[in-house]
């Protein structure tokens, strides 16, 4: 009996171990998912002026974060640019608290996929999108909802498996 609380304790701690163990760290639940995309105007990088994701309404658009400190943004630049290439997607570059010089230095260097990049210095606006670190794909319908969150870097089994058949979903819907 004076063994059963501390039994039952470790127990209890693993089969909760087990579990953790046993999820993909990259599915971490978005509640905004399903919901209207946050509203943004944020300064574009490579031109004068602003870009608002009330521009991006109408279309099926992905949301990129990146940043030229960003390891898995280089693994994933290849994959990300095939991608938005060859299905014509309006693409924008939400460069997360970079520095200008940086972030268009990174551009020059790898080649840009992005059909305009905005920044985010200070990381606001990744704040109201629920960016927990870079990089992060979202995909936006004609409506503004967000349909698609991916943590981390893109990979070609992803973008055939998963992000291809969501993008010709929602190109077939009014």
């Amino acid at each position: 009996m004076k063994y059963l609380v501390p039994l039952s304790a470790f127990v209890v701690l693993v089969v909760l171990l087990a579990f953790g163990l046993g999820n993909n760290p990259r599915l971490v639940p978005s509640p905004l998912l399903h919901k209207p995309a946050p509203a943004f105007i944020a300064p574009l990088l490579l031109e004068q002026g602003k870009v608002s994701s009330e521009q991006m309404l109408g279309k099926v658009w992905v949301l990129n974060v990146w940043a030229s400190w960003c390891a898995g943004c280089l693994d994933e630049h290849a994959v990300l640019t095939q991608w938005v290439t060859e299905q014509q997607l309006p693409t924008l570059g939400l460069n997360y608290k970079d520095t200008h010089a940086k972030a268009e230095a990174w551009l020059k260097q790898w080649g840009n996929p992005y059909s305009v990049v905005a920044l985010d210095p200070k990381g606001d606006i990744g704040l109201e999108w629920g960016v927990y670190g870079v990089p992060e794909t979202f995909i936006i319908d004609q409506k503004g909802i967000i349909r698609y969150k991916h943590i981390g870097s893109l990979t070609e089994a992803v973008v055939r498996e998963q992000l291809n058949p969501l993008i010709q979903q929602l190109r077939g819907q009014p």
